[in-house]
């Protein structure tokens, strides 16, 4: 099963910022009190794009190291380019994948809500430039200015329901169609207008950690993906998704898979019937289709 993301819970982040403004006696470096006529013109992304007190530009290169689980908390980051892979480790050495973040992310906030230790990993997987913003630069500004904190705020929220869906895919959906999600919102296929984009170079076990099945699963898929025309291998590893593997996701749940699970000895003439009084399969809870994606299919 993939792993989902041990994320601080949004209402502690929100009591942390209630409690920090009400605490709120000096101002701190260019978020200080300012006339009404330049706090309207506050822009959160200059903010989150600029350097200033408390914030300042890192680059990472490619696979390389940016926070460690079990390092000390000191504030979060803000992705301005490139691609960061989050990782955690059981306490028996098990790794698994919690997700790929891309331009626009915010990661490692659990410490806004007084989180002493990094509770997972990150890393770059492409040349990356970060904005890092120390937690008493980040809190004060989130207690001043509106805008940032209804920014901040959007984000996690979106991010929540991204871990709802993620879960409800996990419990109901085949391997086939779970890669083939993973695949598309990588690719941001989402977005309005985008047709044809391509993922980072990954290995076939970071895919399988993210979907939650084994490498020979995703082997088998991916190849049969390239086969059908659904993506292609650019030069240098990165993998073009075209918008026809949209129709993995969108296939019926109750109907024939596109492609038989080799790996699977169970079918329908010996598949265990439902229990007396239980819902009948094609009337359980079926995860909803990615934003965007039922208008295509309309």
């Amino acid at each position: 099963m993939s792993a989902i993301a041990q994320t601080v819970p949004i209402s502690q982040l929100i009591l942390q910022m209630a409690t920090y403004q009400t605490s709120l006696t000096t101002p701190l470096g260019d978020s200080a009190m300012t006339p009404a006529k330049k706090r309207l013109d506050f822009n959160p992304y200059i903010f989150l794009s600029t350097v200033g007190k408390g914030r300042e530009m890192v680059s990472f290169p490619k696979e390389g190291p940016i926070f460690a689980q079990g390092d000390s908390t000191d504030g979060l980051f803000f992705i301005q380019k490139g691609k960061v892979q989050l990782t955690v480790v059981s306490e028996a050495g098990k790794e698994a994948v919690l997700g790929i973040l891309n331009e626009g992310d915010f990661f490692g906030e659990g410490g806004l809500a007084d989180q002493p230790l990094r509770m997972s990993s990150a890393f770059a997987i492409t040349d990356c430039t970060l904005l890092h913003v120390e937690k008493k630069a980040m809190m004060h500004a989130l207690a001043l200015e509106p805008r940032l904190s209804a920014l901040f705020l959007k984000y996690l929220l979106k991010r929540n329901i991204r871990y709802q869906d993620d879960l409800v895919d996990q419990l109901f959906n085949s391997s086939e169609k779970r890669l083939a999600r993973v695949l598309l919102l990588m690719a941001h296929f989402g977005n309005e207008g985008v047709t044809e984009m391509s993922v980072p170079k990954l290995s076939q076990e970071t895919l399988a950690d993210m979907v939650g099945t084994t490498r020979s699963r995703v082997c088998f898929f991916m190849n049969r993906f390239r086969k059908l025309g659904f993506i292609d291998y650019k030069p240098g590893g990165n993998v073009r998704i075209n918008s026809s593997l949209l129709n993995v996701v969108l296939n019926d749940e109750d109907g024939p898979s596109l492609f038989p699970d080799p790996t699977s000895r169970v079918n329908k003439k010996t598949a265990p019937l439902t229990s007396p009084g239980a819902p009948r399969e094609k009337d359980r809870a079926k995860r909803p289709p990615l934003p965007s994606f039922e208008r295509r299919r309309n």
